[in-house]
């Protein structure tokens, strides 16, 4: 497999692959639904909750945690999740711009 040559492209463009690729599978996708429905930190229930296993969940979250859609916090043995709303907010921002540019173009073909 070749390299993905990410910096030929812009910081946006390398942005919203990141954010793409993030919900591009439903395990992060259900994670991220239980943190909205609960509106409250996490502390260790998202395996039952999801139905992998504990390795599983834990890589799904740092994937999430590195884009910064969640934050966890250290309390005793157990990391606590929740959404970092700020960063959630900057997300949707970025793709709704990049989802709403045709908009205002008329079909072509």
């Amino acid at each position: 497999m070749g390299l993905a040559k990410t910096e030929i492209f812009t910081d946006k463009q390398n942005e919203i692959s990141q954010y793409a690729k993030v919900f591009g599978h439903p395990a992060r996708v259900a994670i991220l639904q239980y943190l909205f429905k609960l509106n409250a930190c996490v502390c260790g229930d998202l395996v039952d909750e999801i139905g992998l296993a504990q390795p599983t969940i834990s890589q799904h979250l740092k994937e999430l945690k590195h884009l910064g859609l969640i934050k966890g916090n250290v309390e005793g043995t157990s990391v606590c999740y929740c959404i970092d709303v700020g960063n959630w907010t900057k997300m949707k921002k970025v793709m709704s711009e990049f989802l709403d540019q045709d908009l205002d173009k008329k079909e072509c073909c």
